[in-house]
Formats: C-alpha cells, structure tokens, sequence
C-alpha cells in the first residue's frame, strides 16, 4: 500500500481542502446575506438561519459518518459525502424560498461531514501526538486562508453575478477537491470489516470514547473555544454591514483581515511547538483569549469605541483560537489510536454542536448592539478555560 505521506505537501493540501469545505460553505456566502434577502423578501435575521442548519447539519452528520469510516474506510464515506455536497450546493442555488434554502444548507452540512470527519482520521491513523499538532496547525493555516479568500470572492460574485453562483463554486470546488482525493489516496485505506453497525454496539463505542477523561477535557476545551468563532461568524454580519454601515465588499476586506490573525497563530504555533508543550500552549493562549473577551465586552457595556477598536480586539480573540484548536485537537485524539474514525466524528459533532448553540444564541438574542455576540465569545472563552483549568487538575489526581 503506497504511503500518502511520501508526497507531504499534497497530502496536506488534500486533507485542507476536505477540512475546508465547512469554512468555505459558512464565509463565502455571508457578503450574500442581504441580498439574499432581498430576494426571497425576508429579514437577514432569517437568512442566518441557513447559518444555524448548517452547524446543526454539521453536528449531526459528523456522528454519522464516524462508524462508516471505522466499517468501510475513510475513503468511500467521504466521497459519497463529497458527491451529497455537491448536489446539495446545487439545490441551495435554485432554491427561491429561505425555509427551501434552511432545509438545504443542512443537506449540504451533511456532504460536508464526510471530508471533515475522514481528513481528521487520517492525520490519527498517519501521524504521532507532536507530529498531528504540528499538521493540524498547517490543516488550519488552509482553513483559515478560506476566511480571507472567501467574503471577499463571494462579496465579487454577488456583486457581478448574484448570489446564486456563490453556491455554483462551491459544488463545483466539491468536486475538484473529490477528484484530488481520489488520487492521492488511491492506494491508502483503514477497513474494518469486523466493525458492527449495530445500534447497540455504536452507542458502547460512543460511550467508551466519551468516558475517556483526557477525550472529553480536550475536545470541551476546543468546543467552547472555537464556538467564540462561531458566535462572531453569526454575528458579524449585523455588526458590521449594519451597525458600522459598511459595504459587502469592506466587509469582505474586514473578515479577511480578521481571518489573518488565524493564519499567522497557526504558523506560529509549529515554531512554539518545539520548545512547548501543546497542553501548555493551550493554557496560555486561552489566557489571552479570555482577556481579549473582556476588553471586548466592556468596550461594548461603556459604548463601543467603533470600527478599528472592535475589529483589533477580535483579531486578538482569534489569533489566541489559531494556537489552542490544533493542539486542542491533537490532544483529544492522543489516546484513540484504535478508533480514530469514531473519536474525530464524536470530537467534530461536539464542537459543531457547541459552535451550533453560540450560532443560535446570537441570532436569537440579536438586538441594536453587538453585545449578543460579544457576551457569548466572553463566557465560551472562560468557560473553557475554566474547564481546562479544573479538568487538568481532575487528571493530575486520578
């Protein structure tokens, strides 16, 4: 069996590709959010519903695909998810109605799962600890290149073609990114056929992984944390497009310049890597990040200081996430050698819950100001850090 780790380079960009498709369905359509509501005469609040499915979808299919990529491999699963992607993308295009294009956005979170979940296994079946930390550093350099790529295209086709065709892309991406799968991993595969798809026997295999302390401590950890991201993706919009004023095409210019503080953690992290400790580097960036929260909270609570205030202090919130969700990460896979398919789908399927609930929290409690969004990324960044921070302490005794 030839070895996808011979060619490193395309099998990290293969496996960012298949992890990026969640980030590209949620940033590429934002900039498109008032006009899709112009179009089907509803509110934008409604339309951030599509956003909610999503993660719902997400939440759902990751512990799906979990036993099917134990049973039948990581390959065929993630291919069917990638061609359900595709169709789905599709149908979100035609649709002409916000409950249609809900009901498709979930669909398309389901495609999307199969590359998510079968790309995480894969760096558990191939790399070691230190060495999975250090990859999916560079898978989340991919994602969050999507983030500065992304509004700003789907602000351009929006602009030029309408929104429509932002969804047009993706199915078309969904392929190409199928097709490169194809021929990387044409010789790789992880099949057990002794894997029972018994109810039952799912559920036991669940529930040993959930059990399992260091799992749970590490996957809540970087749930909580990154579901800050999710609060400021749902938000962002009303914050900036409506309350600062500012085009879809600054807007794109904003979340890109944002997203950058991502990119430049993750690089940062593999060179911090080699004198620390990823369970340290968590600590310490959810350090900076909880008081990133806090100056964002009160610089909301006394009258927000604007646009170049509000925007330095997110940056600052992510640009801590870029440091603690790969090491998070890695650390919560440590221990699942043998169940790698399960683990990455039950690890996924919480964080997008998580993230699913901080989406919904902000749209539901949206008002004239900021402060739903900014209250929830505070209380996920101390919530996180105090669960680290208790559970550490948990399995230093046990």
């Amino acid at each position: 069996m030839p070895d996808p780790k011979e060619n490193r380079f395309l099998l990290i960009l293969v496996l960012g590709s298949l992890t990026t498709i969640g980030p590209l369905s949620i940033d590429m359509y934002l900039p498109a959010f008032a006009g899709i509501a112009r179009d089907m005469d509803t509110e934008i609040s409604r339309v951030s519903l599509s956003l909610s499915s999503f993660f719902v979808g997400l939440a759902i299919g990751q512990l799906i695909y979990g036993p099917l990529l134990e049973r039948f491999g990581r390959k065929r699963p993630m291919y069917i998810g990638l061609l359900i992607y595709a169709a789905s993308s599709v149908a979100c295009a035609l649709t002409t109605s916000v409950e249609a294009l809900i009901l498709f956005r979930f669909f398309q979170a389901l495609g999307a799962c199969g590359g998510l979940v079968a790309s995480r296994a894969i760096v558990r079946d191939l790399f070691e600890t230190k060495e999975m930390a250090k990859v999916f550093s560079l898978l989340m350099m991919v994602i969050a290149v999507s983030p500065i790529i992304a509004p700003t295209l789907g602000g351009f086709v929006t602009t030029a073609f309408g929104w429509q065709y932002v969804f047009a892309i993706l199915a078309g991406m969904s392929l190409l990114i199928l097709t490169g799968g194809y021929l990387l991993l044409s010789g790789y595969d992880r099949i057990n056929k002794e894997y029972s798809l018994r109810p039952r026997a799912i559920f036991r295999n669940y529930w040993s992984i959930l059990t399992d302390g260091h799992f749970i401590l590490y996957a809540m950890t970087g749930a909580f944390s990154s579901a800050g991201l999710y609060a400021y993706i749902s938000g962002s919009p009303h914050l900036y497009l409506e309350l600062f004023g500012i085009s879809e095409q600054e807007y794109g210019i904003v979340f890109a310049i944002i997203a950058a503080g991502l990119v430049t953690a993750t690089q940062l992290n593999n060179r911090v890597l080699k004198n620390r400790s990823s369970e340290r580097i968590v600590h310490l960036a959810l350090l900076g990040q909880c008081a990133a929260a806090l100056l964002l909270l009160v610089d909301v609570l006394v009258g927000y200081s604007g646009l170049y205030v509000t925007t330095a202090l997110i940056f600052s919130y992510l640009f801590c996430l870029g440091f603690i969700f790969p090491n998070a990460s890695a650390l919560s896979l440590d221990t699942m050698r043998h169940t790698a398919g399960s683990a990455s789908a039950l690890m996924g399927s919480v964080q997008m819950a998580v993230g699913a609930l901080g989406s919904a929290v902000v749209g539901v409690l949206q008002g004239d100001s900021p402060l739903a969004m900014v209250g929830t990324m505070t209380f996920c960044g101390l919530f996180a850090l105090g669960l680290l921070t208790m559970g550490s302490r948990r399995l230093a005794l046990a």
